[in-house]
């Protein structure tokens, strides 16, 4: 056996097992983001009552599947990619969309629970909605040394939410108007950052601008 053949076989003179590759996770971020920002559309153009429409219970087959579980999903990614900002965002508003649809679900006996509490139903909603306008402003907060379309998309999304909780304390149509106008223009933006992290600059002919924020020295 020549020499060559020898050094091509193990210790145990087996041929040498290959090294397994490192897995590469994708990007979950453009998942998150595109689920997010079309269930938001769809449940904003609901409250500026486009078209007439004043009922949203259309939006709860989306908020299930694409708000809720998609995000989720894209949450848990984020979770394995060592991306723990956007693990905690998507699962958060994964989870806030699976929640809202569970509101609407008739079998949930949730608005069942209120049909003689008009009021009564606003107020939790409305407490409901505040919660998750805390949640928004902390990751808002947490946005600010990533870039600038990460730090408008929570901007927005965290005047929307103070405008619905508002809307829901005071009965005012006007401001769930106000709060759906906020939430259309919030997922666009949405779809732009999605779609900058979709076109990766090997891959595209084109790039968009998130506006980069410059990191700490220390």
């Amino acid at each position: 056996m020549s020499h060559i053949e020898k050094a091509d076989l193990g210790n145990n003179g087996s041929p040498p097992v290959a090294a397994k590759p490192a897995r590469r996770i994708g990007n979950p971020g453009p998942l998150g983001l595109f689920s997010f920002a079309s269930t938001t559309l769809i449940l904003s153009l609901y409250n500026v009552q486009a078209r007439g429409i004043r009922t949203p219970n259309v939006v709860v087959g989306m908020a299930l599947f694409v708000g809720g579980l998609a995000q989720l999903l894209a949450g848990m990614w984020e979770f394995a990619a060592a991306n723990t900002f956007g693990a905690t965002a998507f699962t958060s508003y994964g989870g806030f969309w699976l929640s809202y649809a569970a509101i609407f679900i008739p079998g949930s006996g949730i608005l069942t629970a209120y049909e003689e509490k008009a009021s009564e139903l606003s107020s939790a909603l409305g407490i409901y909605l505040i919660t998750w306008f805390i949640v928004t402003f902390l990751l808002f907060i947490a946005s600010l040394r990533r870039n600038a379309g990460l730090i408008a998309l929570f901007f927005m999304l965290t005047l929307t939410f103070m405008l619905l909780a508002i809307s829901e304390f005071q009965g005012n149509t006007t401001i769930t108007k106000a709060g759906g106008g906020l939430g259309i223009v919030t997922a666009l933006i949405a779809y732009y950052v999605g779609l900058s992290e979709l076109l990766a600059r090997d891959e595209s002919w084109f790039t968009l601008p998130l506006g980069q924020v410059p990191k700490r020295l220390d």
